[in-house]
């Protein structure tokens, strides 16, 4: 079996410093413990880079995009990345293959996270690059790269400056213009300074000077390429922002001494050290700093500013534009240049201004050829715009990958398998569904993220769709007492029409005249309110009433007939909650729908007898008809029979499964327990059921999955237990492939993130069954942390491409797809 990646879903992990966009045209970003690596053009997460045991703060490409135009003979380019635990590793990506692999690992030197990565290519072999960490250290390293395929990275700690209490959370690093043997490091952080350091190739830096002007934290740094002027001069330029809103570049010129004495750092003349500001002396060179601008048009913190990389150039030859992006946390992104004829510098576009669908940017890149820019912002998205414009500027909003930023708690796929619905601990529901581009049939189908129907204001454990005849509804579970109930508005039957290329939910049960057209959410996002399609205009709001948390906008749910960008999902694809079910006494756990859609089956967190039963609702009327009561503490998983006859529990406590028999006649339901079994050493997480049979397994902490039948209607049999696992046993899903043989494909998530196919025979008139290992995922395609949950997607029998595909959620952030042939 060769199992092939199909989606990755994730979000950005919310820090500043977290993505970099280098020369290749790929954008690094870290999601939870892995670096994930996407390509704009395609707006799909290309792969996951595993290796990290801590949060991915920050990641820097070499060559940066700075230098993409020397970068275009490189057959490899190398990326930096960061974590919370000190760590920094190296990886090569080479450009023919498109191709990741792992470098090395630097030492731990830093004793707590590492916040900040900048650098730059010394040559085509040598790089030179600071990382600093709130440990209040930066350190200055050289890294060699190797002269063939076979051989090593060399790292070498040239230089460790230590900064005091205080530490540094900027960076940028340059080479001296006029000096090519000189280097300026500057760095910016808590005591609202710009500390410049001075050094060389061997890395012996000292304190050149400090830029004082700022009033709060710095918060990014970026030096400019040598800008030559009229006389021939070259000139650096460093700008810098600040959580006191305002941007500030600094000019750095060569310094025309009168004598060879040591040039004062500041003049005793006051107001000549503010205009002029302090020189700085860098072997026998010296360069006056002088203040070159005051920006100042943000109202919020600016947690990013960047100059504009040069345009591409066959030979060395390259201009640096005049033109800075900066990124803040007033949900907007600025592009500055100065007038043409005062030279002043000024705002000359705006992007953002995104309302309620944004918290903020935490940082703002420019691409490779300065005609897109991409922000990433405090809910975990991405937000990119390109300019479309021929004689002017025409900034439009583009379509970038999307995905949860917190732990995935559960999957389902809908009823026919045309998406793939998500919940997660950061308070949203998301639906996944491939989209193919009809405009041009032969472009490959590729997976966006279509609707968001819950954004709620509690995290999300469970989701389970409602099987059976009807339109489309989902119940779901969060840390509150109530699962609650949605229906499909009418804009997204609509929208689902256009977006699946497999419509096989599109029979005559499903009812396209609904009058609800979508859905707004409620001042405290609890509640999804429905909005009909015949609305009176006078019951919206007046749309100049002022912006506040107490008036939330409407939403204004439309057809979709491209993938909707983050401003479209975060708001107007909300489907109305039609009920909630009350009953359960803690935080919902667990839910499950029998194949039939007449019976949904729920749990929560328990730790008593009083609240740990397991509920029955029946599906329309949504009256709790049933209360199984045989526990004590939390119902880990459930799951019906695939006839719907028993339903299976796992549990918390002594390391147990329950099954319970159901009978459903009319609108009565009976049930009745049928087995309480001990089964596995630690708790138990896991259970799937066979398709074909009355045959279930149970994964466990203990590192083992087993292998059950039912005998008759009341006797459990354990028919097989797996070879012991390396991690415990957190997610299984149990595919058929053929009824008569009883053959099947079971999956095994594990807690390490990696996951297993095998494949199963046997086990006919209940006899033994035979297990074999059916492939084992690479490392490169799997979950870093937590497999959570595994689902396959719904199987045609008259599929002829025998292959089917699987999808998996977990605690790194992401969801993936996968297409495993058989």
């Amino acid at each position: 079996m060769e199992v092939k990646r199909e989606f990755i879903g994730s979000g950005c992990n919310r820090i500043v410093n977290n993505v970099s966009w280098g020369p290749s045209g790929l954008v690094s970003f870290g999601a939870q413990n892995a670096v994930a690596i996407f390509c704009p053009q395609r707006a799909q997460i290309l792969t996951t880079l595993p290796g990290h045991k801590a949060i991915v703060n920050c990641t820097q490409w070499l060559p940066t995009c700075k230098y993409a135009f020397r970068a275009q003979q490189q057959d490899k380019h190398y990326l930096l990345s960061g974590s919370a635990d000190g760590v920094i590793m190296v990886w090569a990506l080479n450009i023919k293959e498109e191709k990741f692999s792992h470098e090395m690992q630097v030492l731990a030197t830093h004793k707590k996270g590492v916040t900040c990565l900048t650098g730059f290519m010394v040559s085509q072999s040598v790089a030179m690059f600071a990382s600093t960490s709130s440990d209040g250290v930066v350190h200055v390293w050289e890294l060699v790269f190797p002269s063939s395929n076979d051989g090593k990275c060399r790292i070498s700690c040239l230089e460790s400056l230590h900064v005091g209490s205080k530490p540094m959370v900027a960076l940028s690093l340059a080479r001296l213009p006029g000096d090519a043997g000189h280097l300026v490091l500057a760095t910016g952080g808590l005591d609202h300074k710009v500390h410049l350091y001075c050094g060389d190739s061997t890395g012996k830096f000292f304190h050149a000077c400090e830029l004082k002007g700022h009033t709060d934290w710095i918060r990014s740094l970026d030096f400019s390429l040598p800008i030559c002027v009229d006389n021939g001069e070259k000139r650096l330029f460093l700008v810098s922002s600040s959580q006191d809103k305002s941007i500030r570049i600094w000019k750095m010129s060569l310094h025309v001494s009168t004598d060879n004495s040591d040039v004062s750092y500041m003049k005793e003349d006051i107001l000549a050290s503010y205009i002029e500001g302090p020189v700085l002396r860098a072997g026998s060179s010296s360069y006056q700093v002088s203040l070159e601008s005051l920006l100042v048009g943000h109202e919020d913190w600016v947690y990013s500013v960047e100059w504009q990389p040069p345009p591409h150039s066959l030979d060395d030859e390259y201009q640096q534009p005049m033109s800075i992006l900066s990124a803040s946390m007033d949900k907007t992104m600025m592009i500055w240049r100065p007038e043409r004829t005062t030279g002043i510098w000024v705002n000359m576009v705006t992007v953002g201004e995104l309302s309620h669908t944004a918290l903020g940017f935490y940082g703002g890149h420019w691409a490779p050829d300065g005609k897109s820019i991409l922000a990433h912002g405090y809910g975990g998205s991405f937000h990119l715009w390109r300019n479309t414009g021929v004689d002017y500027e025409n900034w439009q909003p583009q379509k970038v990958p999307c995905g949860h930023f917190a732990s995935v708690s559960d999957i389902a796929w809908s009823k026919s398998g045309e998406y793939l619905l998500s919940v997660s601990h950061d308070q949203t529901s998301r639906i996944f569904a491939p989209w193919k581009n009809e405009a041009c049939p032969e472009d490959e189908t590729s997976w966006h993220e279509i609707a968001r129907p819950q954004v709620h204001g509690h995290d999300i454990n469970c989701v389970t769709v409602i099987y059976g005849s009807g339109n489309h509804r989902f119940v779901s579970g969060a840390d509150e007492k109530v699962a609650r109930v949605f229906e499909a508005p009418s804009s997204f039957l609509k929208t689902l029409k256009h977006a699946v290329v497999q419509k096989l939910g599109y029979s005559e049960d499903i009812q396209e005249d609904v009058l609800i057209l979508g859905a707004n959410m409620s001042a405290l996002g609890l509640s999804q309110k429905p909005i009909y399609v015949h609305a009176e205009a006078a019951t919206r709001p007046d749309d100049n009433a002022l912006d506040s948390m107490e008036t939330i906008p409407d939403a204004v749910p439309t057809v979709l007939t491209q993938p909707p960008v983050e401003e479209q999902l975060a708001w107007h694809t909300l489907w109305p909650e039609s009920h909630k079910l009350y009953g359960h006494g803690n935080e919902l756990f667990s839910v499950c729908c029998d194949h039939a859609g007449k019976l949904v089956a729920s749990s929560c967190k328990a730790q008593s007898t009083s609240v740990a039963e397991i509920w029955l609702w029946q599906v329309g009327s949504w009256k709790a008809v049933g209360c199984l009561q045989c526990h004590s503490l939390t119902v880990t998983q459930l799951e019906f029979s695939r006839d719907d006859s028993f339903l299976l529990g796992c549990l918390k406590e002594i390391r147990q499964f329950s099954l319970f028999s159901i009978l459903k006649s009319g609108d009565e339901v009976s049930y009745q327990l049928i087995a309480k079994h001990e089964a596995h050493k630690r708790i138990i997480w896991a259970c799937s059921w066979n398709p074909f049979a009355h045959q279930f397994a149970t994964g466990s902490r203990d590192k083992t999955v087993k292998l059950w039948t039912v005998e008759g209607t009341s006797t459990i049999k354990q028919l097989a237990t797996l070879p012991t696992f390396k991690d415990s046993i957190t997610a299984l899903s149990w595919a058929g492939l053929d009824r008569s043989l009883n053959t099947g494909i079971l999956a095994v998530g594990m807690d390490s993130g990696l996951v297993e196919l095998w494949r199963l025979s046997g086990g006919i008139a209940n006899e033994g069954f035979d297990a074999v290992i059916a492939v084992k995922f690479d490392p490169l395609l799997c979950h870093v942390s937590t497999v959570n949950r595994l689902a396959w997607r719904n199987h045609d029998d008259s599929d002829e491409s025998r292959s089917l595909e699987l999808a998996s959620c977990g605690a790194d952030h992401c969801v993936r797809v996968f297409k495993v042939p058989y």
